[in-house]
Order: structure tokens, then sequence, then C-alpha cells
């Protein structure tokens, strides 16, 4: 994949919903996480500095590369522009949802025991 790729990755942690960019994306070698690397933020001039940008970028720091569960993500887009990284909270109120298995309940079921 080319490194001009860039992908608008939004999920959710700790009831904040993530907006990050980043050159790769991939489902990884991990069952049931999304992989991103190479994590791009904007490079503004020293002058004007995005606060809540650079609170992503240092929450961010040092990460090679981030595993995210498939069920917080929210949506992953190719973006043609890099846009500003940022953290809002989730609206919606105080419900948390139970995570929901990878697979169907008839995938897990072993079957009838055999006596």
């Amino acid at each position: 994949m080319p490194s001009n790729h860039i992908f608008k990755v939004m999920f959710v942690n700790q009831g904040k919903v993530y907006e990050v960019y980043a050159r790769k994306v991939s489902h990884g070698s991990l069952f049931g996480f999304v992989e991103i690397e190479e994590l791009v933020f904007g490079e503004r001039s020293s002058v004007v500095v995005d606060p809540g940008e650079e609170r992503i970028k240092s929450e961010f720091a040092g990460v090679k590369r981030s595993f995210l569960p498939l069920h917080s993500v929210l949506r992953i887009d190719e973006v043609r522009k890099q846009g500003v990284s940022k953290i809002v909270a989730l609206e919606g109120g105080n419900v948390a949802h139970f995570p929901t298995p990878l697979l169907p309940p008839s995938a897990m079921d072993p079957g009838p025991k055999k006596t």
C-alpha cells in the first residue's frame, strides 16, 4: 500500500470519541482487533498550537502501533487530506453497551455431548 494513503480512524475509548489519522490500517495479527500504525499529526507552526491535538499527540507519544478492539471502532475512512486529530466527549447518556461476541452463538456451540 503506498504511503500516500491516509486513513481517518474513529473509535471509542473510556467514554470519549477519538479521531486519529494513520498511514497503515489492517486487521492485524490479533483476532478481534484493528491495527493502526504510523499515526500522523499536523505539523503546525510553534506559534499556533491546538490544545486538543497536542493532548492526543502526547497520549500517543512513543506508540509504534495500536490495537483497537473491533467493538470500539466506529468507522475507518480513507481520506485525501489529513485533518486535525481530536478527542470529543461521547454523547448519548450513561449507558454502556455490553461487548457482543464476534462469532455467532451457533459457531461457539460444541454440539451434543457424547456419552
